[in-house]
């Protein structure tokens, strides 16, 4: 099914050094850009991360260090990424829960403030697993019709990217009220909306503020809040935290936090002080 667009899409993989947030980085990163008219561009792009990739990764991945010794680092490729990425919206498989937290992480030690906020996130994955609940692989066979071996390589993200574009287009002509009513089955909560809003809010699970959920929304006192999801001041609304106890904000810029969760601290804290 042709995608319902009012602006880009990019579906986007990774393949990375590991998958802490904090300490690794992207050596693949591959997507498709979908415009509202229908035509896509592609890119593919292997990074050098400026650190050793373990052989574990390599095995998975096929990509070595003499594969990223001559290519360009994240930091010179984040302005042309920033401008594939600007003013799109935002697909992958597990995306929500990784790639996009990592690629935030990667623009930010380059030095650009890209605001995910402004961008409608849809993960495939959680799509899957909130109506059939398995794997990409799985995925692909019971959308696609076919084995993912057969068409694809494993663990390279430009192949990842490629069978989850065919993924998403498979689950919204499946998830049709007619096609349901076709298989015998109440369409009741199994029909998605060809429109990227939905898929957005379908695709999402939390209510994190950050990525990595270290401050979420809550309700204190009737009104929907950011508030703190760890730590002595668990529960507690952020705006009254950097009041009260300033210092905690130093010390959280000063951790072992992930660059996103003290970017979104930090827009709290000036947003307060304009207040």
């Amino acid at each position: 099914m042709k995608l319902n667009l009012q602006k880009p899409l990019v579906i986007f993989d990774l393949e990375t050094t590991g998958l802490d947030l904090v300490k690794d980085r992207v050596i693949q990163l591959s997507y498709i850009k979908v415009f509202p008219d229908g035509h896509e561009e592609r890119g593919d792009e292997i990074i050098n991360p400026e650190k050793p990739i373990e052989p574990l990764i390599t095995q998975l991945t096929g990509i070595s260090n003499d594969d990223v010794k001559d290519k360009p680092t994240f930091k010179q490729l984040a302005d042309k990424l920033n401008k594939v990425f600007a003013g799109s919206d935002i697909a992958g498989f597990n995306s929500n829960h990784f790639d996009v937290p990592l690629l935030a992480e990667e623009f930010l030690r380059a030095g650009i403030d890209f605001d995910f906020s402004k961008c409608r996130l849809i993960d495939v994955q959680t799509i899957f697993h909130k109506l059939e609940r398995r794997n990409l692989a799985a995925a692909y066979k019971f959308y696609c019709g076919r084995k993912m071996e057969d068409d694809f390589e494993a663990h390279r993200a430009d192949q990842d990217t490629e069978a989850t574009y065919r993924v998403l287009q498979g689950e919204l002509d499946y998830y049709t009220e007619e096609y349901q009513r076709s298989l015998g089955e109440d369409p009741t909560d199994r029909v998605l909306q060809n429109d990227v809003q939905f898929l957005a809010d379908f695709s999402k699970v939390n209510d994190n503020v950050d990525f990595a959920g270290r401050i979420v929304w809550g309700e204190i006192k009737g009104k929907r809040t950011e508030v703190f999801n760890f730590g002595k001041h668990k529960g507690e609304a952020v705006a009254d935290v950097l009041r009260y106890d300033p210092g905690y904000y130093s010390w959280i810029l000063g951790g072992d936090f992930t660059y996103n969760t003290k970017q979104v601290l930090t827009r709290i804290r000036l947003r307060e002080a304009q207040k």
